[in-house]
């Protein structure tokens, strides 16, 4: 593999402490606080639509006004996914969703950060609420034709690729996007209730009208709009899960004992060791189990059973378990863009530990016995290790520590902002100049987490390797949670 330039000393540097021998990693002292308010700066770089006068990334602009205007609707605002410009609400409902269960879980450690956690919310649930009632029995789901965007290499301000509308409708469904926005919906309206009551209203009378759409039209968007969403975010372990989720958030949002009885007709039962924007298993269970944990209500003594049977294929010392590490201690799931996995399940270990403090228990994997601080122990290490605390003493959130990724796959950030080169690059105008050099990117965008190293703890910082380059809203939103956590502790 050709690295950059400036990639050399990093795998020099990376032979070097192989050569040695037995990794020793000393403890970093992170500033959790410092990390939280990047984190969820970051958002602010993804925003489509019309910037307010205040922001914290000088660099980017408004763009994408007249997204849904071939649909003749208006789909302005919401987030584009990751370093390209397409908005996908797959899993843009779910870095809705995500960010809203850490504003739940983490209000008082999230401090003057909270009130950047709800605009970051609402600017996706804004743009959420249009996707679902622009027009009756639609849903729209995406802006954007991501085949044709990804042949180009501009920033969004500069976007001339068709903005294409795509939608599920009663007989096009599509019970996987419309369970996860319900669940967005249903969880930001919580978060809006004592700030914003009929914004609130609002948004949970979306999410109930959004839920019964997914319910009552089943079927994959997957499979209903094809080469629209997949390879991209293909919905690959089926709707199930969604519904799940959707219902469960909506039981914790309405306290209505219907969605309870929904999900216990479902029989969504499937075991898994992952949680990510596509499967939701484990982020269900996790939260139901707040019913026995939390509630003490054992009838949800079920979701409690399966939420440790989770924890039992995570944990490293756990017999049970089913996650591999790096030497250097890093949760190593799938190759492409690996952090996704370990900042979503390590959201899951902080709140988990918080529902089993909340009930003073512990529990058994096979013979070992966890604690509240086991999770905690083991979700520090994972922020840690992204945070610069590894092999590489890399920071895998730009902008935080001395050394950062410097040439991340993201086209706003690697190409000149308009404030320095007014002139459109056109489609391929910024590949040769600016994707395919060795320099650094002009732009800063700060807090973005990007997909981090492989499984050797190696990361050769090259703009053109995506699988590890670049960032995404998902993988964000689920640190946020855990940040907070450990900030307050």
């Amino acid at each position: 593999m050709d690295f950059p330039k400036g990639a050399s000393f990093f795998q020099g540097l990376f032979l070097a402490f192989m050569l040695c021998g037995n990794i020793h990693i000393v403890q970093a002292n992170q500033n959790y606080k410092d990390a939280l308010a990047k984190s969820i700066m970051f958002f602010q770089g993804q925003r489509s639509g019309r910037f307010p006068a205040s922001k914290s990334i000088p660099w980017r602009a408004i763009s994408g006004l007249s997204d849904g205007s071939l649909a003749h609707v208006n789909l302005v605002g919401g987030y584009y996914d990751a370093g390209d410009n397409v908005k996908f609400n797959f899993p843009m409902a779910y870095t809705t969703t995500m960010l809203s269960w850490s504003a739940l879980e983490n209000s008082k450690p999230l401090g003057p950060q909270l009130a950047n956690v709800r605009e970051a919310i609402r600017w996706a649930t804004d743009y959420l609420i249009k996707c679902a009632t622009a027009t009756p029995g639609v849903l729209y789901v995406g802006v954007g034709d991501p085949n044709v965007d990804h042949k180009c290499w501009e920033r969004p301000e500069d976007m001339d690729t068709a903005r294409t509308v795509y939608a599920v409708t009663k007989s096009k469904p599509g019970s996987d996007v419309a369970g996860e926005t319900a669940a967005a919906l249903a969880a930001a309206s919580m978060v809006f209730r004592v700030v914003d009551r009929t914004y609130s209203k609002l948004l949970l009378k979306t999410a109930k009208s959004v839920f019964q759409f997914a319910v009552q039209y089943r079927g994959s968007y997957s499979d209903s709009l094809g080469s629209a969403v997949c390879p991209f975010y293909c919905s690959y372990s089926g709707y199930k899960d969604e519904l799940l989720w959707g219902a469960a958030w909506l039981l914790r949002a309405t306290k209505d004992a219907s969605y309870r009885n929904f999900i216990n007709s479902l029989g969504a039962n499937d075991a898994t060791d992952i949680f990510s924007w596509d499967n939701k298993y484990a982020g269900a269970r996790v939260l139901l189990s707040r019913g026995s944990l939390v509630a003490n209500d054992k009838s949800y003594e079920p979701f409690r059973q399966q939420a440790q049977d989770f924890m039992c294929k995570i944990l490293p010392d756990s017999p049970y378990s089913t996650t591999q590490y790096t030497k250097g201690g890093l949760m190593f799931k799938l190759a492409d863009n690996n952090l996704q996995y370990v900042t979503s399940i390590t959201f899951l270990l902080t709140t988990y530990a918080k529902y089993m403090k909340s009930a003073k228990t512990t529990f058994n994997c096979g013979n070992i016995i966890v604690t509240p601080n086991t999770l905690i122990n083991l979700a520090r290490k994972q922020v840690d290790y992204i945070l610069g605390d590894n092999p590489m003493k890399m920071s895998y959130m730009v902008g935080y520590g001395a050394n950062y990724p410097r040439r991340i796959h993201h086209r706003g950030s690697s190409l000149p902002s308009l404030s320095t080169h007014p002139q459109s690059f056109g489609c391929e105008g910024g590949f040769q100049p600016f994707y395919y050099t060795s320099n650094p990117n002009p732009n800063i965008l700060t807090g973005a987490i990007v997909g981090g190293p492989n499984q050797n703890d190696f990361f050769p910082d090259e703009r053109t390797d995506y699988s590890h380059s670049e960032p995404a809203t998902y993988i964000n939103a689920a640190m946020v949670g855990p940040l907070a956590y450990l900030s307050g502790r």
